[in-house]
């Protein structure tokens, strides 16, 4: 029995990046406070093993969080009025839970964000966390994004600045002393699954991988992939690297493909390799030297935008040579690697818990009421947990039975699901954020 005044946290996560952030992020609560993580019972539920490797390095690091659905969600709040709410998931599961949060004075300070690179800002996302009282960013640059955005789109400024809780090691200012990784060490290719999206894309960029295996035969290239074989991820992943690296015709055998923590792969690497994943960022923090593919571009569609003036950006050619780069310290400072004491996320989430306790929380904003928005709750909820209905019997069947054909429509690129709402590839959202980038206070030319 927990005493009264002690200041209780849920954190929800539904899928395996979301895990690793929420749980991370969950560590730097107060250590008086009580925190709980829960994984959502849905569709993209994590594997046991994915769960492990997202919550290696954490406080939760040997433990199962408990699996919740939509309605003991809704009972838990009710019964044990949490004063924090940590809402870390995709965006529909974020409305989801809402949907069941009671908007009264004694609700819960709803606190929510990304598990990663917030550049480029797209707007869907920002509208599904539109309840949030605080919505955790974690660069100079993404603050001013962000706010830039909300004020285009008529939403409220609740951005509070935190560094990346898995990026600690980095500090700008001492002169970089990390001993140079051994040359024969591994070079880690972080898979992704939204870029590049096309098979023959991934085709070559495999290839290429291949053929950075080949020039250095005593050195393996590690393609360090998200999800084994029926495992889900946060992006949907149309073509596996697992397959493409497989079925490659003369495979070298030190081209190898590996699931796992990232900073497992990480610790005596020689080099890094991706076109945008989050885990570049953990590649400078550990001082390993990295390549971002720019062969396909840098722009919104390659969810590169933020990686112009690191640095790092660099052709496949280079990989294969092995001329990887360190990042720009200037570019760190104001890329996700601002000194921690800039931080205010956690100052902002005691107030409103100081403040729900003295007074009440004002009314959370909702999305404003009308027959699609209430066909996207209906959805959102079935995309979100497994069982998603208020409703029992044929009903919440046949309400199932549209939303999962809706998802899986979604998944690939439905022009129908389109019209209803724009995608995250969707050409609106697109020139948004492009637009967002090119017009932000402070923004390079």
């Amino acid at each position: 029995m927990l005493n009264d005044d002690v200041v209780r946290v849920l954190v929800l996560a539904d899928t395996d990046s979301y895990v690793k952030w929420g749980a991370a992020l969950a560590d730097r609560f107060p250590d008086d406070w009580h925190v709980e993580l829960l994984i959502a019972r849905g569709a993209a539920l994590p594997s046991p093993s994915q769960v492990a490797d997202a919550l290696a390095g954490t406080s939760h690091a040997g433990r199962a969080p408990r699996l919740i659905g939509l309605t003991d969600l809704r009972r838990r709040l009710e019964d044990e009025t949490p004063d924090v709410l940590v809402l870390a998931a995709r965006g529909w599961t974020v409305q989801a839970a809402v949907s069941v949060v009671r908007n009264a004075p004694t609700r819960p300070v709803i606190v929510t964000g990304l598990p990663g690179v917030g550049v480029p800002v797209l707007p869907y996302g920002l509208g599904f966390r539109r309840a949030a009282d605080v919505f955790v960013v974690h660069s100079r640059r993404e603050l001013r994004e962000f706010r830039h955005a909300s004020r285009r789109l008529g939403l409220p400024d609740r951005f509070e600045l935190a560094r990346l809780p898995y990026l600690q090691r980095l500090d700008l200012h001492r002169p970089r002393r990390t001993p140079a990784p051994p040359s024969a060490g591994p070079v880690v290719f972080a898979a992704q699954a939204l870029v590049p999206s096309g098979r023959s894309e991934r085709q070559w960029l495999v290839e290429r991988l291949a053929a950075a295996a080949r020039a250095r035969p005593d050195r393996e290239v590690v393609v360090k992939v998200r999800a084994r074989a029926g495992e889900a991820q946060t992006h949907h992943e149309q073509v596996s690297y697992t397959e493409l690296v497989e079925t490659l015709p003369e495979r070298p055998v030190n081209l190898v493909v590996r699931t796992g923590p990232m900073h497992h792969h990480l610790d005596g690497a020689s080099g890094f390799v991706t076109v945008s994943s989050t885990a570049l960022l953990e590649a400078v923090a550990a001082g390993v030297p990295a390549v971002a593919v720019d062969d396909f571009g840098v722009g919104v569609s390659q969810i590169n935008l933020s990686l112009r003036g690191s640095g790092l950006l660099g052709p496949a050619d280079d990989v294969v040579e092995g001329r990887f780069r360190h990042a720009d310290l200037a570019w760190c400072a104001d890329n996700y690697f601002h000194p921690p004491a800039e931080d205010t996320w956690l100052e902002r989430v005691c107030e409103l818990v100081a403040q729900r306790a003295a007074t009440g929380l004002p009314a959370y904003c909702e999305l404003p009421g009308s027959w699609r928005n209430g066909f996207r709750h209906v959805l959102y909820r079935h995309f979100a947990f497994t069982n998603g209905s208020d409703r029992s019997g044929v009903a919440a069947a046949a309400e199932r039975t549209v939303a999962l054909s809706a998802l899986w429509l979604n998944q690939r690129r439905s022009r129908l699901l389109r019209s209803l709402w724009p995608s995250p590839r969707g050409a609106g959202a697109m020139a948004f954020a492009q637009e967002n980038a090119e017009s932000a206070p402070g923004a390079s030319s």
